[in-house]
């Protein structure tokens, strides 16, 4: 998943609220839209923060907890409970948002929005331009978008990244594949060639695995500088 980026997978229009936005409001553009969370802009549509349906849902986690129990003693709240009480007492978009806004940039690699949504472990992020405003948003599902290529398109692919990346005609490697799983076939003059092959077939969006069956000639393992292929959808 190296080489996509995140303009080729994100959506574009997408739905967003102001700080001001009452919690109904947030609730039905959430239900209507079939989303679970969305953004928070400010008038110069510069992302401020996210709301996710789990923010929402705090509310009524609050008063589930609540019913019958005014006269039990209470344990000292840790940080994230009284940010989440915060949030059930939330009326507008700015006290039921996290902040700050994990953003992505179009430019960014989907393998980077991958480890930042599992680093802050969140499955949406607003994609945001050079001054921090809203162009678009990318979630977890979108990532998977890649794996949803044919295996007739990614052959084809790995087969020209191949053939430039060790600057060889196409029919010296021979590039199979099955669900997604590439297996590479042929002899090359290189060791480092070989390895080089799968590196790069590796890399291509889409694969799942590479099998290296290429050999090479004996006691041929000179190092050779070779660039991995551009990145070009």
């Amino acid at each position: 998943m190296r080489y996509c980026r995140i303009k080729d997978v994100m959506t574009r229009e997408v739905v967003r609220v102001e700080g001001e936005t009452p919690f109904k409001q947030v609730a039905l553009l959430l239900s209507d839209n079939g989303i679970s969370g969305l953004p928070v802009v400010d008038d110069e549509e510069k992302v401020v923060g996210v709301i996710s349906a789990t923010d929402l849902l705090q509310r009524q986690a609050q008063q589930v907890e609540g019913h019958g129990r005014r006269h039990v003693r209470r344990p000292r709240l840790t940080r994230s409970a009284r940010t989440a009480a915060a949030k059930a007492r939330a009326t507008t978009a700015d006290h039921l948002m996290s902040r700050p806004a994990i953003t992505a940039t179009s430019d960014d690699y989907v393998t980077e929005a991958a480890q930042l949504m599992r680093n802050h472990r969140v499955e949406r992020l607003p994609v945001v331009d050079d001054m921090g405003r809203l162009v678009g948003i990318v979630t977890r599902g979108d990532l998977l978008r890649v794996f949803l290529r044919t295996d007739e398109d990614i052959r084809r692919e790995v087969t020209r990244r191949v053939a430039q990346g060790l600057d060889v005609p196409r029919y010296v490697v021979d590039v199979g594949i099955d669900a997604g799983v590439v297996t590479l076939r042929g002899h090359l003059e290189r060791r480092d060639d070989v390895e080089l092959a799968a590196r790069i077939a590796g890399h291509v969006d889409g694969v799942v695995a590479v099998t290296n069956q290429l050999t090479h000639r004996p006691n041929s393992a000179r190092p050779r500088s070779v660039l991995e292929p551009s990145s070009h959808m």
